[in-house]
């Protein structure tokens, strides 16, 4: 049985990964929610912000004197508008013209052509990547990554956890994105237009609310905040061109389990995961980290099929 000291520092670390886990979630949900598209790009927009976090670390770090917190989320806000802008682009380029199929074809043709215009997304990016970067495991390596804040247990004879500097970085910036995301649904104008248009788009446009800029902006929205999650991952995990296969999957489950269409419920879907993840290493082989999250997973589908927000699945 594990100790209550190696039981909290596997919870604290599950907590610290899991706001960022919730974040890449957000991402996916915001598209799912307002555009009803299953993206299978997302892992590599999360790539993406790894790759462009690589980079600006350094040149932030040359222009301006300041901590490696600083720097960091200072990369990670710097990512933003990149993969919005990559965002924007894709969508009025690619992702457009599913209006017209959904409009002349039907629904089922529309998924089809999503499947496979995400699916060539996804492709492109990584070979893109590939070309441009090579294909060897990058690293951030910054005085965060290697340190950590001792914490005393109460109530417990010299119990102590270790809190990383980089994955407490990480959480809090993780945190606040996510809370500054969810007042923009609920408490501005372009917020309530988006859910919206996610409710009804036909009533959407009769209320003169351009459903096509809707889209387009959700959607580079939910890249530029997997950018940022991206970012943020990149200082505690090596990465490569590929490495967005490993991220997607904990993208879908979390936001099934946060229940689908709900972007704060898939906030929480990421926490759970975070948690579960770190916490099955103290029963399981670290190799079967997945395999207990799939397990929770099915067992939550059993009992509440909706997920933990189901009433909210509906709206954005």
């Amino acid at each position: 049985m594990p100790s209550l000291e190696t039981f909290l520092q596997s919870l604290v670390s599950g907590i610290m990964i899991g706001s960022v886990y919730g974040l890449m979630c957000i991402g996916l949900a915001l598209i799912f929610g307002i555009m009803r598209v299953i993206n299978f790009a997302q892992g590599e927009f999360l790539m993406l912000g790894m790759y462009a976090a690589l980079f600006m670390i350094p040149a932030i770090a040359s222009v301006m004197v300041g901590g490696s917190a600083l720097m960091a989320i200072l990369a990670a806000l710097a990512t933003a508008p990149l993969l919005y802008g990559l965002g924007y682009l894709l969508h009025a380029g690619m992702l457009r013209p599913l209006a017209r199929v959904h409009a002349y074809a039907g629904e089922a043709k529309s998924q089809q052509a999503q499947f496979i215009i995400t699916l060539g997304i996804s492709i492109a990016l990584q070979n893109a990547c590939m070309v441009l970067f090579g294909s060897d495991v990058r690293s951030i390596r910054t005085p965060l990554s290697s340190t950590a804040w001792p914490l005393a247990i109460p109530f417990t004879e010299d119990g102590i956890i270790f809190l990383n500097q980089a994955r407490a970085v990480t959480f809090v910036a993780g945190a606040l994105f996510a809370a500054a995301l969810h007042y923009l649904i609920n408490a501005t104008w372009l917020g309530k237009t988006l859910r919206a248009t996610a409710d009804n788009p036909l009533a959407a446009t009769y209320m003169a609310i351009d459903i096509d800029r809707m889209h387009r902006i959700a959607f580079a929205l939910g890249t530029a905040i997997t950018g940022v999650a991206g970012a943020l991952v990149a200082l505690q995990y090596p990465f490569q061109p590929y490495v967005g296969l490993d991220f997607v999957i904990i993208m879908y489950t979390g936001v099934v389990l946060g229940g689908m269409g709900s972007i704060m419920g898939a906030f929480w879907g990421g926490m759970v995961i975070g948690i579960i993840q770190q916490c099955s290493t103290l029963i399981l082989p670290i190799q079967l980290q997945n395999v207990a999250i799939f397990v929770v997973f099915i067992a939550l589908l059993l009992i509440r099929p909706q997920g933990f927000f189901g009433r909210s699945a509906e709206r954005a």
